[in-house]
């Protein structure tokens, strides 16, 4: 079973741990929105925005600089991999968006709390000094700015 405590994250690892926190976030507008009856297409401009914006480059930054430290033949780094490249599909999907908004939601929620959970304390346990400066020095936390020309979640 996978333990709810809040986790002691490493330093450096904190910034990333923090966009997992906005990738929640949008996890829960999704669930509001279909809760609040909004049409999927509004939903859908909010996810393409946060995926381009955000989701994007934390993926891309993930496995050029922290997934390495485990290695490409690591079960979690491959499971991880696997989990971002379906989560592209589901944000490139165009067709039924009801349901790949639904399964965004889903499969996004449990991709960060797996991240969260059993790969950052892995990565965290088995990552140098130098490994880790490289995350900070490379991963600059910047103020999360909302897109709000449609805030259909309030």
């Amino acid at each position: 079973m996978i333990s709810s405590k809040p986790l002691k994250r490493a330093p450096e690892l904190q910034p990333l741990s923090h966009d997992h926190h906005h990738g929640l976030q949008l996890c829960w507008k999704i669930r509001t929105g279909f809760s609040k009856k909004i049409a999927p297409d509004r939903i859908k401009k909010h996810t393409d925005w946060f995926f381009k914006t955000h989701l994007k480059p934390h993926f891309e930054l993930e496995e050029k600089y922290v997934f390495p430290i485990l290695g490409a033949d690591n079960k979690l780094i491959k499971k991880a991999l696997a989990e971002h490249r379906r989560l592209e599909r589901l944000f490139k999907q165009t067709t039924d968006q009801e349901k790949s908004l639904g399964l965004i939601e889903e499969e996004l929620e449990a991709h960060i709390r797996f991240e969260e959970r059993i790969l950052f304390d892995e990565i965290q346990k088995t990552a140098t000094e130098d490994e880790l400066a490289k995350i900070k020095e490379i991963h600059i936390e910047e103020t999360f700015v909302e897109r709000d020309d449609d805030l259909f979640w309030k």
